[in-house]
């Protein structure tokens, strides 16, 4: 994961997921009701999961999906690394999604 982070992003250390958008650009509204697509590749750090998930006091699940949406967020174009205001709406979004999920 280390070099994967270096490789692509130019940081010299390891990191907890990694997304890699199918298109530079992509928009949501360009997609249809239903269409299927491929939006990129996500690889996330088992590793770094299960230790992150015990600092978080979460189960490796519930950290696994919190790194997948995380994951998926960024290849819808969100990034965090912007600004605070873009990491805060990360974060809300990103518990949205894992709070709908829990009826699942």
């Amino acid at each position: 994961m280390r070099l994967l982070n270096y490789q692509y992003r130019g940081i010299d250390r390891t990191t907890d997921v990694l997304s890699f958008p199918q298109e530079e650009k992509f928009s949501l509204k360009k997609i249809k009701p239903m269409q299927e697509i491929i939006l990129g590749d996500i690889v996330i750090s088992v590793p770094k999961a299960k230790k992150q998930a015990k600092e978080n006091g979460l189960t490796f699940y519930e950290e696994i999906k919190r790194l997948l949406i995380h994951g998926v967020l960024h290849l819808i174009g969100y990034d965090h690394e912007k600004s605070n205001k873009d990491f805060k709406r990360m974060q809300k979004i990103t518990k949205k999604i894992i709070n709908q999920l829990e009826d699942i």
